[in-house]
């Protein structure tokens, strides 16, 4: 079975139309029309095959301008779903999402990415078939799943390229392998490009160009420009997590050196917390657990709470990760960047404060322009919605209909 819902060679003006009805929410053919740059005769040609499969449907009249009012169209937002799978390794969200992206079902557990592929997958597989079991939605009308994971990763094929968390996953095909366990399409992607695209396909971020400073128990990044998700040559681009703050500092598993991430991520926090041992005994950290987020989320609480100690471990992770975020807002000149992920979820006010005041004090273009940071409004499931999401935009740009409207 093909890893992507993406129809190879499909016309593409169904998905156009599509599309712009989604972000006008509500929008007459004649609008479509002007904003599309196809001609009235093809929209309307469009618009009724779209309606003779369910996608579409009319809403009532909008403002004259001298006329007959036009007729408005909508998405019909139960005529398709998605399923989103974060994957991470200390958890899994998945998510439902209808035509429009709102989420209708949810669930998560603890992550599975310890365990040996075959078996963490399944479990998986089964977790889905049940969260759409349990929302009542018809499984002939769910496009597909997107899987939103670290990389780095071929998109294209679906397979993983990192020795992380064990060796067995390193080239292991989990989009061909999870779509073969659901019988649907499978769509892989990066956790940081899918929470981007989605915020904005959501309409959470108005403007078509920002970046996002992703964390879970990694970091990550994702950059929007004029609407599209950065991809660089192989989907791999935006690794901010990996870009080095100290040219002396140590070797990281990528194989680069003084990585970001080894300073700031969840792990080196944690790390930084049980040298503290008065700290470490205080919030009941254990060298030998491995579930990083559970232990990341007693430090952030602790941070939040008023712990000095804690806090001043929070606000390093924070500085560090404001050089990152100058780095993105420099190199692509934004002036707007979101934090998403379930660890800016437990600390999002103090990395928000924190990383803000770097950008504006340190920022290239900063005499040009503002940089505002914003925390996500999908907080800790902004990845696995955005999976759901970037299902239903490749849908919508190669759509196929056919009997299931």
């Amino acid at each position: 079975m093909a890893t992507s819902p993406a129809g190879a060679g499909r016309p593409k003006t169904r998905g156009i139309v599509l599309d712009h009805i989604r972000a006008a929410r509500t929008i007459s053919r004649i609008e479509l029309a002007a904003v599309t740059g196809v001609t009235p005769a093809t929209i309307t040609q469009v618009v009724r095959e779209l309606m003779a499969h369910g996608l579409v449907v009319e809403v009532g009249r909008g403002a004259s301008t001298g006329g007959k009012p036009p007729t408005l169209l909508q998405l019909n937002p139960h005529a398709r779903y998605a399923v989103g799978v974060l994957f991470e390794r200390n958890s899994c969200v998945i998510v439902i999402v209808d035509l429009t992206g709102r989420q209708v079902a949810r669930t998560s557990f603890p992550g599975t990415a310890l365990l040996p592929p075959e078996q963490a997958l399944s479990i998986v597989a089964s977790r889905v078939e049940a969260l759409i079991g349990a929302a009542g939605v018809d499984r002939g009308r769910v496009l597909g799943v997107g899987l939103a994971t670290y990389g780095p990763q071929d998109r294209q094929t679906g397979v993983l390229l990192t020795h992380q968390p064990t060796a067995e996953w390193f080239e292991y095909p989990v989009g061909p392998r999870l779509s073969e366990l659901l019988g649907l399409p499978v769509l892989l992607d990066n956790d940081a490009a899918a929470a981007a695209i989605g915020e904005h396909w959501l309409g959470a971020v108005e403007q078509d160009t920002f970046g996002c400073l992703y964390m879970a128990s990694g970091i990550g990044g994702g950059v929007v420009v004029d609407g599209e998700v950065y991809r660089g040559v192989s989907s791999n681009g935006v690794e901010i997590g990996h870009i080095t703050i100290d040219v002396n500092g140590g070797r990281c598993d990528c194989g680069n050196y003084g990585c970001l991430g080894n300073y700031a991520d969840p792990s080196a926090v944690i790390k930084q917390a049980l040298e503290d041992s008065s700290l470490g005994r205080r919030l009941g950290l254990d060298p030998a657990d491995t579930d990083v987020m559970t232990a990341f989320g007693r430090v952030a609480t602790a941070a939040g709470a008023g712990d000095p100690a804690a806090r001043g471990l929070v606000e390093g992770s924070a500085r560090h990760l404001g050089t990152a975020a100058v780095t993105m807002a420099s190199l692509f000149d934004l002036d707007l960047i979101v934090l998403a992920g379930p660890s800016f979820a437990a600390a999002g006010s103090i990395y928000q404060s924190v990383i803000e005041e770097e950008v504006q004090r340190r920022t290239f273009a900063r005499r040009a322009h503002p940089v505002r940071v914003v925390t996500s409004v999908s907080g800790s499931d902004a990845a696995a919605i955005g999976g759901a999401v970037l299902v239903l935009q490749s849908e919508l740009a190669f759509l196929e209909l056919d009997a299931r409207a």
